[in-house]
């Protein structure tokens, strides 16, 4: 094994603390504290996402709803919410809408429409009218006009029975027939002489006479068959004027009350008819108010300021009034955080009677659809999706222009309880649901009614650049965000520290993380540790202490793999040289927390068939992405070295203590690396970690959280002392985003620490070994001593040998 050669600092030229780290001047803001701030017109960046938004709004088109899409965080609800809320403001009050009783159908409870604020006005009629005439029709039958008109009927109906009777009696007797009134009816016996004919007498006529009498009684029997068989019809008409009576008060009663609530309503030809059929049905039902008044007795209150319209037989006159608009201006906006079926298109109630369970049109309530018509209903996607038959409702009422209310019960068939079909209502709204651009993609894929009803999508940005109108921009949303909650302001220095952590959760320095909510956490935090240490802003020392004590809090799962380094559990070098070694670098995201962590790869190589074995792939622990980059380097390997003879190498790659799954090519440069020291056998600096995908012409490309890649190998280094000889390897496109913590840039201000940008596989072969990478010359091959001089000579070697033990591999066919 070569001696490795000690490592020269002027050999490569590292990034300078400058580039490391892009920090906002604080004087460069323009302001004291964040109480000097207006209030930004919009949110910052989200100009694309915000004219689809006002789009939604404006058009008036069916099928133009809107679907909102981006992450958690950057303040979809609330930008939505206030643009919808201006936009509501703009539009005209819509109708309100309540429930009547149908009385031609009542298993079907009829809608009606009224202007804004009326329907309200017309429960109120409603209950005033029904407690009005359950005093004055009882008064009106106890009154004397009704009274003496009763007794005139009653007189008149036992006059016309007892005359008719009187009038047979007369004729009976005229015919000699006497007319006895027993407690089993009426007999009738024949007279003779003046007296009545007694059984024995009879028996002593001859049978003429005895035929004569039979004669006279029979005939008037049946006269008096006659004259009973009239009393039912009497009775009937009798029972008919008291009817005829008792409507003719009513309709007095109810007719004046009625014309009262007629004419407040004149303009509304519905209710107009609703209240004709309320006089037919008040009118018909005129013995409900006797009862209401018998039933109740007299009761705590007097009976001016009692509520009859609360009784259960007055409630077929009430209103159920769905929505009322009297509140104030403007259009709805309504957010349903529970979007259930019953939620979204309303629901009817059950109560318990006697055992049963029974309904009525006042047990309909209504739900968010019936509350945003006119406006807007904003959704959450993933809970809408969550709920059973909600997505379909929602769908049918868009496509249907209404909402008819279906019971999940219904839907699914579990009972059979006998239940209403209330009228639809009518649907004019805009949608809005929000979701995550995932959830999007795979609703559009399953179901094709998402883009006919949705024709917009309002896409938010999760990125801004950082440039300086942006950054001003971005201080004003920070006031805002600190006045909406309560905070103290933040000094100008404590939104510099914001915007750089803004930067650092976007990996990018041209570029901020839009990402308002985990930057208001921060803020909080940062409130609560200014307003304990008394301070009457917060400052950027508490912005700095927020966020190391966030970061504490998380980083149990990253302290612990420290720890198995530093005890040499997991073993990774940070110093010497070992050939065909390399130390890699990957992020490990917990869910809350991201953190770079180094890992041993080593390379194996000799003569074979030509195969690159990746054991990872061979486990299944590798990734298809992993595998992916572990082919390109084989594909780099073969187009670049020994083009002349057959590619005639046995490698294996592996991570050494992995027991997880391996995806991601960002582990291709240092795999590659590895290979070429194995083949070149030069040893790598162990105190310099790799980074970076490469592709088969041998160029590194960018990988991402490499800011997080470079702070996980410094820790370890740190833990085991900064030498000056440790360092990582980059991709050159990634200069541009790093964000390093202050501690790493000023290691390397200090020269203990080096971060080195590396364009192609030769310049970070170089800086691994020490040794120059080569570049094929004229005639063909790479100088020597070179890397890849070793690399290809070896290669040809392997290509010797087994060229060797061709004839006899043919021999044993």
């Amino acid at each position: 094994m070569p001696r490795p050669v000690s490592f020269d600092r002027t050999a490569a030229r590292g990034l300078g603390p400058d580039q490391l780290r892009r920090v906002c001047d604080p004087a460069a803001l323009g302001f004291r504290t964040t109480e000097d701030l207006p209030p930004p017109e919009e949110p910052v960046g989200q100009q694309r996402a915000m004219d689809a938004v006002r789009l939604a709004t404006a058009m008036r088109r069916s099928g133009f709803n809107l679907f909102v899409l981006g992450p958690p965080g950057t303040g979809r609800h609330r930008a939505v919410d206030r643009l919808l809320g201006s936009a509501a403001a703009r539009r005209p009050v819509p109708d309100d809408w309540a429930y009547v009783h149908n009385f031609e159908a009542p298993d079907r409870p009829q809608a009606l429409r009224l202007p804004p604020g009326r329907a309200a006005d017309l429960g109120a009629a409603m209950r005033a009218l029904v407690d009005d005439l359950a005093i004055d029709i009882p008064a009106m039958f106890d009154s004397e006009e009704y009274q003496a008109e009763k007794r005139s009927i009653e007189q008149a109906f036992a006059q016309g029975n007892e005359e008719a009777f009187a009038e047979f009696v007369d004729r009976a007797r005229k015919d000699g027939v006497e007319v006895f009134r027993t407690p089993t009816g009426f007999t009738l016996a024949a007279v003779v002489d003046g007296e009545v004919l007694k059984p024995d007498t009879y028996e002593r006529l001859d049978a003429e006479q005895r035929a004569a009498v039979d004669a006279r009684v029979e005939a008037m029997q049946q006269e008096l068959a006659q004259v009973l068989k009239a009393v039912p019809g009497r009775e009937r008409e009798h029972r008919k004027r008291p009817e005829r009576l008792h409507a003719m008060m009513a309709q007095s009663a109810v007719a004046d009350r009625i014309a009262e609530v007629t004419r407040a309503f004149a303009d509304q030809p519905d209710v107009s008819a609703y209240l004709e059929q309320v006089h037919a049905d008040m009118v018909a039902s005129a013995e409900l108010f006797l009862k209401a008044r018998a039933g109740e007795g007299a009761g705590p209150f007097p009976e001016a300021v009692r509520k009859f319209h609360h009784l259960p037989m007055f409630r077929r006159y009430a209103v159920n009034v769905i929505v009322s608009r009297g509140g104030g201006g403007g259009a709805p906006v309504v957010t349903e955080d529970l979007p259930t079926l019953a939620n979204l298109t309303g629901r009817i109630d059950h109560a318990s009677h006697m055992g049963a369970l029974v309904t009525d049109f006042t047990l309909i309530k209504p739900g968010a659809l019936h509350r945003a018509n006119g406006g807007f209903l904003v959704l959450e996607a993933r809970r809408l999706l969550g709920e059973p038959y909600a997505w379909d409702a929602l769908k049918r009422s868009l496509d249907a222009g209404r909402v008819q209310i279906t019971t999940l019960a219904e839907r699914m068939s579990l009972f059979t309880t006998t239940s209403l079909e209330p009228d639809p209502i009518p649907l004019d709204l805009r949608v809005v649901l929000i979701a995550d651009r995932q959830l999007y993609r795979l609703l559009v894929y399953m179901d094709p009614d998402v883009t006919r009803l949705f024709k917009l999508q309002a896409d938010f940005e999760e990125t801004a650049p950082r440039t300086a109108a942006t950054v001003a921009l971005f201080a004003r949303q920070l006031a805002e965000a600190a006045r909406r909650d309560g905070l103290m302001p933040l000094t100008a220095a404590a939104v510099a520290g914001l915007v750089d952590h803004a930067s650092r959760l976007a990996s990018d320095t041209e570029r901020m993380s839009l990402q308002v909510g985990r930057l208001s956490d921060v803020m909080r935090e940062a409130d609560h540790l200014a307003a304990t240490d008394g301070h009457a802003a917060t400052d950027s020392a508490d912005v700095a202490h927020a966020l190391e004590q966030a970061e504490h809090r998380a980083a149990r799962v990253r302290d612990l793999s420290q720890q198995m380094i530093a005890r040499r559990t997991v073993l990774i070098d940070t110093a010497g040289g070992t050939v065909g070694q390399i130390n890699g670098l990957s992020v490990v995201d917990t869910g809350t927390h991201r953190f770079g962590r180094p890992s041993r790869i080593t390379a194996r190589v000799r003569q074979g068939s030509g195969r690159v074995v990746d054991i990872e792939r061979e486990v299944e622990l590798g990734g298809p992405l992993h595998s992916k980059g572990v082919l390109v380097l084989s594909g780099y390997l073969t187009a670049h070295y020994a083009l002349d003879v057959p590619m005639s190498l046995q490698a294996s790659l592996v991570f050494e203590q992995s027991y997880g799954g391996v995806d991601g090519d960002s582990a291709s440069t240092a795999e590659l690396c590895a290979l070429l020291s194995a083949l070149s056998d030069l040893p790598i600096r162990q105190g310099l970690a790799v980074t970076g995908s490469v592709n088969q012409l041998g160029e590194v490309q960018a990988i991402g959280g490499v800011t997080e890649k470079i702070e996980g190998f410094f820790r370890v280094c740190k833990a085991r002392r900064l030498t000056g000889q440790q360092g990582v390897l980059i991709p050159q496109a990634n200069v541009k985003h790093l964000m390093l913590r202050d501690e790493v840039v000023e290691a390397v201000r200090r020269g203990a620490f080096h971060v080195f940008p590396v364009a192609t596989i030769d310049a970070a072969i170089e800086l691994l070994t020490g040794h120059p990478a080569g570049r094929r010359q004229r005639g063909g091959g790479f100088p020597g001593g070179s890397v890849n001089a070793r690399v290809e000579a070896r290669l040809r070697r392997f290509a010797e040998l087994r060229r060797g033990f061709a004839p006899a591999v043919r021999t044993e066919r």
